[in-house]
């Protein structure tokens, strides 16, 4: 028993951070948990040596870390997502006529949850439960754009956690952080060529009533009107995020 009411503050921590559009100080933190300031550091100090959450010394703040970045993903790849996603996803292929596909993240990766190929289109490799890095597919920007930035890097904390795939793609943060800042700009995130040469993605981010990223739907191409399919592929994100209680823009 004596172990319930510490579980209880660290979940009412990890979602007091999960509500926050950034991370945040530990004297918000204790205020808002209801929470003696030892006890909240010691809290937190335990959640980082888990991955739960991340400290940004240079900041004094705290944020959500990877682990917790996987719990929220372990979620979506569960049936709730993937049964509102499909009948989209259906209607948008036939719609366009091109391959369309869900994807979350986990870790520095996507994970794909969900593919519908048009007919005549060829395969790719973006089948179900395969994983790819997400600074290299459009479904991957989209949601690292609609990150707070502090997370992205946390992320991304060095050189080493760029992998590539044939030559191409950002390779240090701040080129990362320049073509998120194009993404948002544009309004939906794009790759050519750095999944498999000769395709190209356009994708764009499905969020939840907190405005959180829960995935990335991207409808991928050899050739067509990029505008007219990112069209296409916000309006349906947009579907899904009203149905998941967000608000789309």
């Amino acid at each position: 028993m004596g172990q319930v009411p510490a579980a209880t503050r660290t979940l009412r921590v990890l979602r007091f951070l999960a509500s926050q559009p950034e991370p945040t100080s530990i004297d918000r933190i204790m205020r808002a948990c209801a929470l003696p300031r030892s006890t909240t550091y010691h809290l937190l100090t335990a959640m980082a040596e888990e991955g739960f959450v991340v400290h940004l010394p240079e900041e004094h703040r705290w944020g959500l870390g990877v682990a917790a970045f996987e719990v929220g993903s372990g979620y979506t790849r569960q049936e709730p997502l993937q049964r509102i996603a499909r009948r989209q996803l259906a209607e948008l292929a036939d719609r366009t006529r091109q391959s369309a596909h869900l994807a979350v993240l986990h870790g520095r990766d996507v994970l794909y949850v969900v593919e519908e190929r048009a007919p005549g289109r060829p395969p790719l490799v973006t089948d179900v439960g395969v994983r790819l890095p997400a600074h290299l597919t459009a479904s991957g920007r989209a949601i690292l754009a609609a990150l707070p930035p502090a997370q992205v890097r946390a992320l991304y904390p060095d050189a080493d956690a760029f992998v590539h795939r044939h030559g191409t793609g950002p390779r240090t943060l701040s080129q990362l952080r320049a073509l998120l800042a194009d993404t948002r700009q544009r309004g939906f995130a794009t790759e050519e060529g750095e999944v498999t040469p000769g395709l190209a993605s356009v994708a764009s981010a499905v969020v939840d009533h907190n405005g959180h990223p829960v995935a990335g739907l991207a409808l991928t191409y050899a050739d067509g009107d990029a505008h007219a399919l990112a069209d296409a592929v916000r309006r349906t994100a947009g579907a899904l995020t009203r149905r998941l209680g967000g608000t789309s823009t």
